[in-house]
């Protein structure tokens, strides 16, 4: 082939690439979250360029502290997302550059040997977040040839830019709107996401004529606690009881940071005699469950209101209503006041 006829051809081979880096940019520019993002974005690489398999290391911990519990939730992200140590990740991208290697044997030390099964070579792509190294992009292939240590990379540095400006964008979109709506404490929804979520209950419930109930928590003594304790000690008491309380409500229940020491769960489809059933299991947990405060157990109990909507009731009726069944709660149990 003559030198102008291999110019020709490298032309063409550029302007393919260039097409397809566009048609990705183009199609994931509609993605809203970094969930979808992430799924989008690696199976259009994938199947653009018929890569082997395809899959996002992350450094961990995460450069946003939500990210990974985000990311992995569905099997296809569990799949296709890694976690790597800071370190390890230093070992591929310490120049900050892509690195390309037909010697995968010699990363069974690094990463799991699962990463390369059927395949003969890889490339590994530098993911950055504001400017920080923050995951790497590795792609596989079968052939020995495709990621050879001594080819060129211009073009993955171009798919390096374009990955890490369309994660960028998502994740710090994201995060505003985890501030906006998460108590940066305990991590559980905070007040404004709840005032959303018990309106479209409320809606739901007058179209579909289907139940649902709320609880109103507070916890015992947490002023004692915080007087005796110290704050330290009161903020780690709200995150023991959130997180207690997530891990034992149902996945379509939700937690909300109400103010303070005060929780409110929503519980879709429940009635009356079923929030009640669920209020009890959550203060008999607490009462045979204490915790630990660095070298002492600290008893840590709460009470709780139950109410269902009848479908005629506000939000704030509804809320009223099961701080003063929560209020008549404590009063029953002295040792709780």
């Amino acid at each position: 082939m003559s030198s102008i006829q291999q110019l020709i051809e490298n032309s063409r081979t550029n302007e393919a690439i260039a097409k397809k880096l566009f048609e990705i940019e183009t199609e994931i520019l509609s993605c809203s979250s970094s969930k979808e993002l992430l799924q989008t974005l690696l199976t259009l690489i994938k199947n653009k360029f018929q890569l082997h398999d395809i899959h996002l290391l992350l450094i961990d911990p995460p450069p946003l502290s939500y990210m990974l519990s985000q990311v992995a939730q569905t099997d296809w992200h569990t799949q296709h997302t890694r976690q790597i140590s800071a370190e390890r990740l230093a070992l591929f991208h310490g120049d900050e550059k892509p690195l390309l290697t037909n010697q995968l044997a010699e990363l069974d030390c690094i990463l799991p040997t699962s990463l390369f099964e059927g395949a003969k070579s890889a490339a590994f792509i530098p993911v950055k977040l504001e400017g920080k190294l923050f995951g790497s992009l590795l792609l596989t292939d079968r052939s020995s040839g495709r990621f050879a240590p001594d080819l060129g990379t211009i073009h993955l540095e171009q798919l390096a830019v374009k990955v890490s400006l369309c994660l960028s964008n998502v994740l710090i979109r994201e995060q505003l709107e985890y501030m906006a709506n998460y108590d940066r404490l305990t991590g559980v929804a905070n007040r404004r996401l709840m005032e959303v979520t018990i309106t479209e209950e409320l809606s739901r419930q007058k179209r579909y004529s289907t139940p649902f109930s709320l609880l109103f928590i507070d916890c015992n003594k947490f002023k004692q606690i915080n007087d005796t304790y110290g704050h330290d000690c009161g903020d780690k008491v709200l995150v023991y009881v959130a997180s207690q309380i997530k891990e034992l409500i149902r996945d379509t229940d939700h937690c909300f940071r109400y103010a303070g020491d005060e929780f409110v769960i929503t519980l879709a489809n429940q009635r009356q005699h079923e929030a009640d059933q669920v209020a009890q299991r959550l203060v008999s947990f607490f009462a045979n469950h204490q915790m630990r405060y660095q070298d002492k157990l600290l008893p840590v109990t709460i009470s709780c209101g139950a109410v269902q909507s009848n479908g005629k009731q506000t939000m704030d009726d509804l809320l009223k209503l099961a701080d003063q069944a929560q209020y008549r709660h404590k009063a029953t149990h002295p040792t709780h006041s």
